[in-house]
C-alpha cells in the first residue's frame, strides 16, 4: 500500500454507480491518480463485470481485478427509496458521480441531475450512454460494438470487399469513452474550483469513436469521398502497410512523407525509386498503391524479421513487428517503461495488468489494490462517512438495501 496524499487527485471523492467498462474506466483513471472512488454495486451479484472474461480463483474476473483496481466497493440498491436516499447523502459528500444507465433511469429512481444538484451544487455528473442524453436515439440500448458500427469505424475495418471486422478490441469504445469522460470530469472540476458550480458531462459511446476518424467528415463534406475498407493500407500515404517477412512474421512500415520513402528506397538498394516521377511523391505512390506495396513486400519477404527491423532502423524508417501479447511480455521497451504492472493480490494471487497512464513526473499513478470483493467497504463508508451504527446497518441489510 502507498499513500495517496501526494497524488494529483488526492481529496477528490467519486461515486462510481456505473457498470461494465465505459464510465467505470473513467473511475479507474481517477483512482490510479489518487481519487477516492467508491464503487456502488447491487447487493446481489454486483457489477456484471465481475463475471466478464477470465474468472480467477477468488470468483472475480481478470477484467474486474484490473479495471476496478484502487476502488472501494459498497452495496446499495438504488431502486429502493432507502437506497436512493443513502446515495443522495453520499453525493452530498462527494465531488463526482459516474453513471452509464440508459437515459431516464436515474430520473426514475429520483436520482436525476436536478435531485443530485440540489443535494450538492458542486457535484460533477458524468453520464455515459450509447447515443447520449439527447436526440432521437437517446433511449436506445447499445454497447461498444454498436458504437463501432454507428460511428463509422467498423465500416472501415477489414479487407476491401470483405465483411467488416471488429476494430481490434471489442471493448475499444468503452475504454476510449472512459478516457473522454475523465477529461470531461477533470475540466468540470476545474470549473468547480473557479465558480463553485457543478455540471453534467455527457458522452456517447459512438461520439468517442467518431471524434477520432481524422478527415473522414471533412473529406466527405468537401468532395463527397466515402472511404472504404483498405485492409492494412491507409489513405493519403504510401507505403504504409503490413508486410510478411521470410520467417513468417509481420512488420508495419510507415512512410508518411517523401524523405522517409527516399530512405526506404536506399535501404531496399533501389535509390532510383525516390528519383522516379512514378514514385517520388506521395501522390504518385498512392496512384500506384498496389505496385509500391508489391515492391516493399518483395523486399521484406526476402528478409528475416530481425534483419527487416535492423535495416529499417539503420535507415531511420519507422518499422515495428506486429506484436502478439506473448511478444509484448518479452519486449525490452515494455519492460523499460514498466507498462506491465505485476502485483500480488491477497484474493487472486499474482496478477499482471496494464499500468496506469499517463506518466506524471511529480505525482505519478499508484497501485493500492486490485478490484475489491463485493461490499468490502460497506462498514467503512456507511459507518465512517455517513455515521450509521451497527443497528442501522443491520436493518439495511435485512431490507436488502445493502
Amino acid at each position: 500500500m502507498t499513500n495517496v496524499a501526494g497524488q494529483a487527485l488526492a481529496g477528490v471523492r467519486v461515486l462510481d454507480a456505473a457498470t461494465f467498462l465505459a464510465a467505470p474506466f473513467c473511475g479507474t483513471i481517477l483512482a490510479d491518480f489518487g481519487a477516492e472512488v467508491i464503487k456502488v454495486e447491487q447487493p446481489t451479484g454486483g457489477d456484471p463485470l465481475r463475471k466478464f472474461g477470465t474468472e480467477t480463483a477468488c470468483g472475480d474476473s481478470l477484467v474486474w481485478l484490473s479495471e476496478a483496481r484502487n476502488k472501494k466497493s459498497i452495496t446499495l440498491d438504488l431502486r429502493q427509496r432507502q437506497g436512493a436516499d443513502l446515495f443522495l447523502k453520499l453525493a452530498e459528500r462527494s465531488d463526482v458521480v459516474l453513471e452509464n444507465f440508459r437515459p431516464g433511469t436515474l430520473e426514475k429512481w429520483g436520482l436525476g441531475w436536478e435531485e443530485l444538484r440540489r443535494a450538492n451544487p458542486r457535484l460533477v455528473l458524468l453520464r455515459v450512454s450509447a447515443y447520449g442524453q439527447t436526440g432521437p436515439y437517446a433511449k436506445k440500448p447499445g454497447f461498444a460494438r454498436i458504437a463501432h458500427a454507428f460511428s463509422g469505424l467498423a465500416y472501415l475495418s477489414g479487407e476491401p470487399g470483405r465483411i467488416p471486422v471488429v476494430p481490434g478490441s471489442t471493448s475499444l469504445a468503452d475504454y476510449v469513452t472512459g478516457m473522454w469522460g475523465a477529461i470531461g470530469v477533470m475540466m468540470a472540476l476545474r470549473v468547480v474550483e473557479r465558480t463553485g458550480e457543478g455540471q453534467v458531462v455527457d458522452v456517447a459511446l459512438y461520439e468517442s469513436m467518431f471524434r477520432l476518424l481524422d478527415e473522414l467528415a471533412g473529406a466527405y463534406a468537401k468532395t463527397g469521398f466515402v472511404r472504404e475498407r483498405l485492409g492494412a493500407d491507409t489513405v493519403n500515404v504510401c507505403p504504409h502497410s503490413h508486410y510478411r517477412t521470410k520467417d513468417d512474421h509481420w512488420v508495419a512500415i510507415a512512410c508518411t512523407n517523401d524523405r522517409m520513402f527516399a530512405r526506404l528506397s536506399d535501404a531496399m538498394g533501389r535509390p532510383e525509386l525516390a528519383q522516379s516521377p512514378h514514385y517520388a511523391t506521395v501522390k504518385a505512390r498512392c496512384a500506384r498503391l498496389a505496385e509500391v506495396n508489391g515492391i516493399v513486400a518483395d523486399w521484406v519477404g526476402g528478409l528475416a524479421l530481425r534483419d527487416a527491423l535492423e535495416q529499417c532502423d539503420q535507415a531511420e524508417v519507422p518499422c515495428s513487428p506486429l506484436n502478439s501479447i506473448a511478444d509484448i511480455f518479452f519486449d525490452p521497451q515494455y519492460a523499460a517503461r514498466q507498462n506491465l504492472l505485476r502485483v500480488d493480490d491477497l484474493r487472486a494471487g499474482p496478477l499482471v495488468m496494464p499500468a496506469a497512464l499517463p506518466k506524471l513526473s511529480a505525482t505519478p499513478a499508484q497501485f493500492h489494490r486490485a478490484g475489491p470483493a463485493l461490499g468490502h467497504d460497506n462498514e467503512a463508508i456507511y459507518a465512517d462517512l455517513l455515521g450509521l451504527d451497527d443497528a442501522a446497518l443491520q436493518k439495511l441489510k435485512n431490507a436488502d438495501v445493502i
